[in-house]
């Protein structure tokens, strides 16, 4: 795209941002209306572009992933932000439907999910909270969401955003965020990988870009360099690497490390930036059957495997017990699971080398399926290591390994281990028995506490908080341009939350009907993002539609379906 279309996109919303920073909430609510609706009547195209891109066969369960981070993701973030917003233009309460309460220390936390009866049905057992900043309590949180609403409204500006290529879902929710919650227009350029849906969310968003307050553009690094330049440009948002903040920041060539070094910015734009890093799976040790192990190997296989691997928040470092009398069979579970989980192409570029990247790193390293790497027995002492400073970024999974001894002070070494040794902060996943969580009592949750990242999963994996579209999603907070690991900043958050911590989501350990002899109040079966579940596509369609329109004639086809996987 040249320079003279890209500076017509910047003038015409450049025309609009007042308009939009004055729009009445009422007006705002109906645009997420009209979009609701041409969403649900494109989302089969969706899907159907996502898959032929890549590669996936029609009918392979696989696809489920696609309709729960494409269509599913947005339609229940446009129905969360619509009710949130409808609550603040009356006055009454947003948080009706959530549960405030206030930890031991002090420290706020609000269940936002399940928000309804229908959220408990669908997704029974799993439950996700946002955790506050020091300074927020029960008694004033409500008056740290939705900022923007409340006073005079600030003068508009224009928003860059920086579309990531994996998950198609993240630049709509993240054109959404900087529209709603932060009030600005916004000049789109969609990742070159997955540029391809840009026709059709030009269709989905047709109202606010024939108003002026959208654009979607195309293009490589040079127009996101132009644009991330440009006077006419107020803020930036991206989703992607640490390296392309960097270059945003502090340029590129052979100065930038000394720029970055020195703090010296020679972009002075705000930026906030959703960057990955390497994620851990903590293993907690407790008294697990041979089918625990075998579900759970499963669970970790879709921690690392869904979208090939391709995931910010992939689980990279399994984090094993020593000593432990199920570590060996767990790894062997393990090992199976991600030889069996059905084959895909590595779509996205330059996969073959980063894996590369990884075996030359690690000899010791084992192929599986061909297409995929387990790096067994990485030294937990060693600072540099490779598995702990660069993301993967690819179906390469390592494991690591901490003394046992008790749950208790196992939980204690792994939380310094991930706080510590791993570079980034966006989602730690902890796996535990129910017995052993009965056993920690407040001692998990303090762990949990002291997690210094911005989602983090107890038996559950941490992509759950970002399906969840009143969660928040992002690093944890405190971080700095000159060290920005994860990034800075949330998205999602469709309560507009405006001092969040963390997400902490949960689930059961065991699939219903399991679960009840575990002692866990669960009906959830495998969930249907495992990579193992065969009736995915169509539990995840059935739930898409349901998010579309919300008629209870969807509920029973969702619910036998899921039964089934």
């Amino acid at each position: 795209m040249d320079s003279t279309a890209l500076d017509q996109a910047v003038r015409d919303l450049t025309d609009a941002k007042d308009r939009w920073a004055e729009l009445p909430i009422a007006g705002r609510i109906g645009y997420l209306d009209r979009i609701r609706s041409l969403l649900a009547e494109r989302s089969d195209r969706w899907v159907a572009l996502a898959a032929e891109a890549k590669g996936l066969r029609e009918d392979s369960p696989l696809l489920g992933e696609e309709w729960l981070a494409g269509p599913y993701g947005v339609l229940t973030w446009l129905a969360a932000i619509s009710e949130t917003l409808q609550a603040i233009d009356a006055g009454t309460d947003p948080l009706r439907g959530s549960v405030v309460s206030e930890r031991a220390d002090g420290q706020t936390v609000v269940r936002v999910a399940p928000h309804d009866f229908n959220e408990w049905l669908l997704l029974n057992g799993f439950s996700s909270e946002v955790w506050m900043q020091p300074g927020v309590t029960a008694a004033n949180v409500r008056d740290h969401l939705g900022s923007a609403y409340r006073g005079p409204r600030a003068a508009g500006k224009v928003a860059l955003v920086l579309g990531a290529g994996n998950v198609s879902s993240i630049a709509p929710l993240d054109v959404l965020y900087k529209l709603y919650a932060d009030n600005e227009v916004v000049i789109c350029k969609l990742n070159p990988v997955n540029d391809y849906l840009g026709p059709l969310f030009e269709e989905i968003f047709a109202p606010l870009i024939a108003d002026g307050f959208l654009r979607f553009v195309n293009g490589g690094a040079d127009v996101g360099e132009y644009l991330c330049t440009h006077p006419g440009v107020d803020s930036i948002h991206v989703t992607g690497s640490e390296r392309t903040h960097d270059a945003i920041v502090y340029g590129v060539g052979p100065e930038a490390a000394a720029r970055r070094e020195r703090d010296e910015r020679v972009n002075p734009k705000p930026v906030t930036s959703e960057l990955g890093g390497v994620g851990p799976t903590i293993v907690v040790p407790g008294p697990w059957s041979k089918a625990d192990i075998a579900f759970q190997a499963e669970h970790i296989a879709t921690q690392k495997l869904q979208n090939s691997g391709f995931n910010c928040i992939a689980a990279q470092v399994l984090v094993l017990p020593e000593g432990w009398e199920h570590t060996e069979a767990l790894t062997v579970a393990v090992r199976d699971a991600l030889a069996r989980a059905e084959q895909r192409p590595a779509y996205y570029p330059g996969a073959d080398d980063r894996r590369q990247g990884v075996n030359d790193a690690y000899p010791q390293a084992e192929t599986l399926a061909g297409s995929r790497t387990l790096v067994p027995g990485i030294d937990a002492a060693d600072p540099k290591a490779y598995a702990f400073t660069t993301e993967f970024f690819a179906p390469a999974l390592a494991t690591t390994s901490l003394p046992a001894g008790s749950a208790a002070d196992f939980l204690d070494q792994a939380v310094t281990f991930a706080n510590e040794q791993l570079h980034g902060t966006l989602g730690a996943n902890l796996l535990i028995h129910p017995k052993t969580i009965r056993q920690l009592g407040p001692k998990l949750d303090d762990a949990v506490a002291a997690l210094r990242y911005g989602t983090v999963g107890v038996n559950a994996w941490t992509a759950v908080g970002y399906s969840s579209p009143r969660a928040t999603w992002g690093a944890f907070p405190g971080h700095t341009p000159d060290d920005v690991q994860s990034g800075i900043g949330v998205v999602h958050n469709a309560l507009l939350f405006d001092r969040p911590q963390k997400t902490v989501v949960r689930g059961p350990f065991t699939p219903f009907p399991r679960s009840i002899s575990a002692g866990e109040s669960s009906m959830s079966p495998r969930p249907p993002w495992f990579v193992t579940n065969k009736t995915s596509l169509v539990t995840s369609r059935r739930l898409a539609r349901f998010a579309a329109d919300g008629k209870l004639r969807h509920l029973p086809g969702i619910l036998l379906s899921a039964m089934r996987g």
